[in-house]
């Protein structure tokens, strides 16, 4: 295998696993620079990725080939909601927002695996029939090296994934929403004093984090794993939490982070396929995406500057 059948095969799978990562962590962006630690980012994703499972399974047969796209909604809408738990809790109770968000992790988890056992009376769900294909990107896919790199057999997620990820830089830092957004999470007194209603903006900050995770959590199952079990998001939302935290809280920085640990995470999957890293033992492979997860935060994570009100409620009147 030449270096460039490497790249060929190495550079649209790292694509692949990295679409769910930069979905997750851009919700995370949302939620933070708002001002609001959301820990529970791999609860969210839990219940996306078994609501997108289970819609799929139940509605197949009514959508079609449209089924994958239609159970993205369901999982939005699911993982919304159980993002304003943590939303209640963390703003208009002022809890601690760590312990809200791992309380969000484990009743996620919890709570799924409940209702698979009680629906189909075992450990798992069976293996979904309509999932996302792959594509050629008409023209695109015909350019030379290019073409072969990110335009033929993709996965249409991926490219929706990369859209989130520039729309939500142009949402934060170029219209008057991302404004306010910022504000409030960087001085919320002084964004109150300007008439800006910040639970209000921290309430839609969460909503929207919720709602990209369980986007994130259907795409991961309907697209890698095809099914949910209790080892379905091992560790995904951390990973995207990870991300965001490396790509210092802002939404390109975060896509380009989620790439690197997809990059990761197609060397652990399919590095056996590769004549050089092949000779690597496999459990290496298997634990370098975390291990890569743990070097990146620790290199990083003291030079990255969180929004300054992150993980401070706020009271209005106290300074």
């Amino acid at each position: 295998m030449s270096f460039l059948d490497v790249l060929y095969f190495i550079i649209p799978s790292a694509i692949f696993y990295a679409a769910p990562l930069i979905l997750v962590a851009i919700g995370g962006v949302f939620s933070e620079r708002s001002g609001v630690v959301n820990i529970g980012l791999e609860g969210l994703m839990v219940i996306g990725a078994f609501t997108g499972i289970v819609f799929n399974l139940f509605f197949a047969d009514t959508f079609g080939g449209a089924t994958p796209w239609v159970a993205l909604i369901a999982a939005m809408v699911a993982a919304l909601l159980l993002s304003l738990l943590h939303a209640v809790a963390s703003i208009s109770f002022r809890a601690d927002q760590v312990v809200s968000g791992v309380a969000i992790n484990l009743l996620a988890i919890a709570l799924s695996l409940y209702l698979v056992k009680k629906i189909f009376d075992k450990g798992q769900t069976d293996f979904i029939t309509e999932r996302f294909g792959r594509a050629d990107v008409p023209l695109l896919s015909e350019i030379p090296f290019i073409g072969p790199l990110f335009f033929q057999s993709v996965y249409l997620t991926s490219f929706f994934a990369i859209g989130v990820a520039v729309l939500a830089w142009f949402i934060i830092y170029k219209t008057p929403f991302g404004l306010r957004l910022r504000s409030v999470g960087e001085h919320p007194m002084a964004a109150d004093t300007m008439g800006i209603n910040v639970t209000k903006m921290r309430y839609t900050a969460v909503m929207i984090s919720g709602a990209l995770a369980g986007i994130g959590g259907a795409v991961y199952a309907q697209t890698i794993t095809s099914d949910f079990g209790h080892a379905t998001i091992n560790g995904q939302g951390f990973m995207a939490l990870a991300a965001m935290i490396f790509g210092k809280w802002h939404p390109l920085g975060a896509m380009g982070a989620a790439l690197f640990f997809g990059l990761a995470q197609s060397l652990s999957i399919a590095g056996s396929s590769i004549p050089i890293i092949s000779e690597i033992p496999n459990v290496f492979l298997l634990i370098l995406p975390y291990v890569l997860t743990i070097l990146a935060l620790a290199g990083f994570i003291g030079k990255a500057n969180a929004p300054k009100a992150n993980g401070k409620p706020y009271i209005k009147g106290e300074r």
